[in-house]
Formats: structure tokens, C-alpha cells, sequence
């Protein structure tokens, strides 16, 4: 993504001063923007700095669904105890400017104690805001009292300053999640709390501001808690749903690292935190634990229902037929995310509206109604009808082909056909392929994939699709120069570029037939939900 420039702003006189001209701008813009224009909100991302690409996730996410993305670094004093690491908490607001400012955040919120709590300054007390007994009495709550009535209190203080519509948390950090998800309800905020996944080292280390303390030896030791946790979720799809059974999973697996110090392993209701004897519909299997003086925190949603597997990639990776025939394979609803933005381009096309013409084409995409209606045929792609009539042969048109990157990057396409996309995985069980569903469709997906093929590769499997089409031939370098630009296309736009999710299974096809690249994913699946 290409830099912009960025606000610093340190004050609340200048964040309230920079809001104020955001709205003058935005109503400037006319009903007409305002209404077909999905990204007029503020999204926001609370941290405490030391950003690293768990943080860089959330804001990606900001970026994708909002007009303004506000962060704000402030190491909040209130949510430390007396013996813990206030003082040495990590301070890199240089470092974690450029990191904002390569992924188009609009403004930084650095404000200083005093500014935010005056009160501080004077030794004086600080009005705070006491969280639900319920929520707080167990998991960290039980060694870190007076932490979420700090994280309430400056929670609620932000979302009073920013007001932003959309705010951005880890899935880490469960126990906070919960608790801010209740803090929005009861007191009433008009803020979408928006639950983003753990994003993982390549080791399955959790990020952490906090890994900063590690040794080399210790972050290695400290893998053991992600695989703890892998245990237990393999434990749990193949049948056990039992607490005693699933904690007893995890605390086997950390007993082969004897230098980690476990302090809680327990199985929750991830919305109230109540214990649970069995998961029957969602449990939180949640752990913390030391390694050396360095306190982490690690958890795994376990879901019972069937799995998402999301496979993300170029175009002519063979995405459609190996996501239909692994939909196939393990009985699961297969969802054709493409041909629903080829549909899009295709009644773009016939209404005669200009693809450029953003509110045109946000009209057409909020009055039309698409339907996916599966074959029996995995080789065959699922009829795609939009508003009544039958469009698959014509959504797979050259000129259709050569437009629908332009018309999938528009926010207000996007935006409408991800929401119709997540009401079909909602209930889970199924296999769906795209340029971006699994770092934003799908980004809890329970397995991702990135299928990739070379740009010859992937040239050559066009032509020969055209011929089977009977279509008139392109050259091989017209093709690959097609390809490029498309990957060009689709890599660069500010809206949902195509990247590989940090925990996909990446898979390059060359040298595999559809057949080998199936197997492949079918055999991951089964490794880690049977």
C-alpha cells in the first residue's frame, strides 16, 4: 500500500479541532456520496504502541471498512499494577508512526497521562469505570485486580473523544474483548465492537507487545502454548467436548516445556466467561502462563459446528476448481465469491453505466439480487443468476474478465457482496475462494490456503480454458501481460489488496494437477479436524 501522509495529534483540542473539519468535509460531499459511499465511518484501533503485525491487522481491517482510521498509543497507567511493568513497557512512537503511516492510517492519538487524566499530575483520584464482577473475577481477573477497570476506564474515554462508529480488538485478548463488548451495551455507545483473529509468528507464537522480553530460548519454549491449544482443537473436532478432557489435553502438551509456569488453563463462555462443562454451541479454551518474568496469554475459539476453509490467491491459480472439488470432498457448501463480483461487472456492463461511475455502480449493487444455485458436477461452476435471470455462461466473458477488477475494488461493491458472503459462512461448512477471504471475508476461517501459480503457469491454463470455450485465442504474451497488470490490480488497491493471510498454508500449483492440489488441502483439513 502506497504511504500517505498522517496526523500526529498529541491533544484533545486538536483531535476534537480535526474531527470537526472531518464532518465539514464529509458533508460537503452531498447526500449522494454520503448515502452509496460504504466508508463514511470512523474506525478506530485502541493500543498501547509498540506495534507489531497482530496491531498492523486490526488496522488493515479499519483501513478496508472505514473512510477515517484513527489509532491512538497511549500506555495506559491505570490498567498496571503496583509490581507490574509500567515503566518498561515498550515506548517506540517513531517506530510505530511509519508503521501507521505505510498502512494509510489517517491519524495517530498520542496524547500524554496528564492530558488524558489531570487528575494524575496532582496525585490526585481518577474517575474510573468498574467493569461487571462477572466478567472480571476469573482468567486474568484473578491475578490482576484492578486491570479491566483500568482498560474500561480508558476504553470508555476514548470512544467518548474519537466517536467513532467501528473500533478494532484482538481475539488475544479475550477476556478484554468480552468485557468491552459489554461496556458498549450496557452504557449504551453507539460503536460496532469488531472482534479481529490472533495473527501468529510462523512458529504459532501469539504477537505480543510483551515478546519483546523473550530470549531466543524462551520464545522457542514459549511455542508450546499455541500447540497446546492445536491439541486440544484437534481433540475437540474429533468428538470431545468434554472440560475435563480438553483441559487435560492442553496441560499434557505444556508439561513437555517444564519451563513454562502455567497460571490459568480454563474453558469459558466466550461472551459471559462463565465456566463450561461441555461446548455446545462456542467455548473459549483460554491459557496464561510465564515463561522466565514474562507473562503471556494465548486462546482458541472452539466452534461446534464444520469448519471455513478459505483459499485466497492470484487469478489463474486455480482457485474455483480446487475449492469446488474440495467442497466436494468434504461436504461442504461450496461459495463462489468471483462469480458474484462477476455478476456485479456483468449488470454493470448491460446498464450502460460507466464502471468509473462509483455512484452509479453502488446503486445497481445495493437494488440487485444474486443467487449461487449449486450443480451436481464439482467440474461445473454453481449457476449464477442475477435478478432472475441466468448469467453463468456470460459473467465469464473477456469483457467481463477485463473489468471486474476494477469494479471488486469499489467500496461500495465490496462492501455489499462481503456482507451477503459472511451470511452465508455465518453457520460455518464451507469451502469459499477469493482475492481476499482470508485476511477479510473470512478472517476467522478454522483453515486457509494460498494457492499460487507462476504467471506462465497461469497464462497458459487461460488459453487453454479459451479454447475449450471456443473463444478467439490470445497469445501467451498478451496473456502473461494481462496477468501482470491484474496482479498489479489487485496488490496495490487501498481497498482489500491481495495478500497472502500470515496463517494461510501456502500450496504452489505448477507442477500439481487439480487432483494433487486437492489431496493436499482435503489431507491438512482432515490432520487438523478428524
Amino acid at each position: 500500500m502506497t504511504s500517505k501522509s498522517i496526523s500526529l495529534l498529541t491533544t484533545v483540542a486538536e483531535l476534537r479541532h480535526y474531527l470537526a473539519q472531518f464532518y465539514i468535509q464529509l458533508n460537503a460531499s452531498g447526500p449522494k456520496f454520503r448515502r452509496n459511499n460504504a466508508f463514511t465511518k470512523i474506525g478506530f484501533v485502541p493500543t498501547m504502541g509498540a506495534l507489531h503485525l497482530g496491531h498492523l491487522s486490526l488496522i488493515q481491517r479499519a483501513r478496508y471498512e472505514n473512510r477515517l482510521v484513527i489509532v491512538s498509543i497511549f500506555v495506559n497507567p491505570l490498567q498496571f499494577g503496583p509490581a507490574e511493568d509500567f515503566q518498561q513497557y515498550p515506548r517506540t512512537l517513531t517506530a510505530d508512526a511509519r508503521v501507521c503511516e505505510q498502512a494509510g492510517v489517517d491519524v495517530i492519538f498520542a496524547p500524554s497521562a496528564q492530558e488524558l487524566f489531570p487528575m494524575i499530575a496532582l496525585n490526585g483520584p481518577v474517575t474510573q469505570v468498574v467493569p461487571s464482577s462477572q466478567l472480571t473475577e476469573r482468567l486474568c481477573g484473578q491475578s490482576r485486580p484492578a486491570h479491566f477497570q483500568g482498560v474500561a476506564t480508558i476504553v470508555a474515554k476514548l470512544f467518548n473523544l474519537v466517536q467513532p462508529q467501528r473500533a478494532y480488538f484482538g481475539r488475544k485478548d479475550a477476556q478484554q474483548l468480552a468485557i468491552i463488548q459489554r461496556l458498549v451495551a450496557d452504557l449504551n455507545f453507539p460503536v460496532e465492537v469488531v472482534p479481529c483473529p490472533i495473527v501468529r509468528e510462523v512458529s504459532g507464537l501469539a504477537y505480543s507487545s510483551r515478546n519483546a522480553y523473550l530470549t531466543s530460548a524462551q520464545s522457542q519454549q514459549a511455542t508450546v502454548l499455541y500447540r497446546s491449544l492445536q491439541q486440544a482443537k484437534r481433540a475437540f473436532y474429533s468428538g470431545c467436548r468434554d472440560r475435563t478432557t480438553l483441559i487435560t489435553t492442553v496441560e499434557q502438551e505444556l508439561a513437555t516445556t517444564p519451563d513454562i509456569k502455567p497460571e490459568y488453563i480454563e474453558l469459558v463462555d466466550p461472551t459471559m466467561l462463565t465456566p463450561l462443562v461441555e461446548v455446545e454451541d462456542t467455548g473459549l479454551l483460554a491459557i496464561a502462563a510465564s515463561v522466565g518474568s514474562t507473562r503471556l496469554i494465548d486462546n482458541t475459539l472452539l466452534h461446534n459446528r464444520k469448519p471455513i476453509v478459505a483459499i485466497d490467491g492470484p487469478a489463474g491459480a486455480g482457485k474455483s476448481t480446487v475449492t469446488r472439488n474440495v467442497a466436494k470432498a468434504l461436504g461442504l457448501l461450496y461459495l463462489d465469491t468471483g462469480a458474484m463480483y462477476r455478476a456485479v461487472t456483468w449488470l454493470v456492463l448491460q446498464s450502460g453505466v460507466s464502471v468509473s461511475d462509483q455512484d452509479a455502480v453502488a446503486e445497481l449493487v445495493e437494488q440487485c439480487q444474486i443467487e449461487l444455485l449449486p450443480t451436481s458436477d464439482a467440474n461445473t461452476p454453481p449457476r449464477v443468476v442475477v435478478n432472475g435471470q441466468d448469467v453463468t455462461a456470460k459473467i465469464r466473458s473477456l469483457e467481463v474478465t477485463a473489468q471486474v477488477s476494477a469494479v471488486a475494488a469499489q467500496p461500495a461493491v465490496r462492501w455489499a457482496l462481503v456482507k451477503q458472503q459472511q451470511r452465508y459462512g455465518s453457520t460455518g461448512g464451507i469451502a469459499v475462494e477469493g482475492r481476499d477471504i482470508g485476511t477479510h471475508v473470512f478472517p476467522d476461517a478454522e483453515l486457509k490456503i494460498f494457492l499460487t501459480a507462476s504467471v506462465g503457469e497461469r497464462a497458459r491454463r487461460r488459453q487453454q480454458e479459451l479454447v475449450t470455450q471456443s473463444i478467439a485465442t490470445i497469445s501467451l504474451e498478451q496473456l502473461e501481460q494481462d496477468i501482470e497488470q491484474r496482479d498489479r490490480q489487485d496488490s496495490s488497491r487501498s481497498i482489500a489488496p491481495l495478500r497472502k493471510a500470515l496463517d494461510a498454508v501456502e500450496v504452489n500449483t505448477d507442477s500439481l494437477s487439480i487432483a494433487e492440489v486437492t489431496a493436499q488441502i482435503v489431507t491438512l483439513y482432515h490432520q487438523q479436524f478428524s
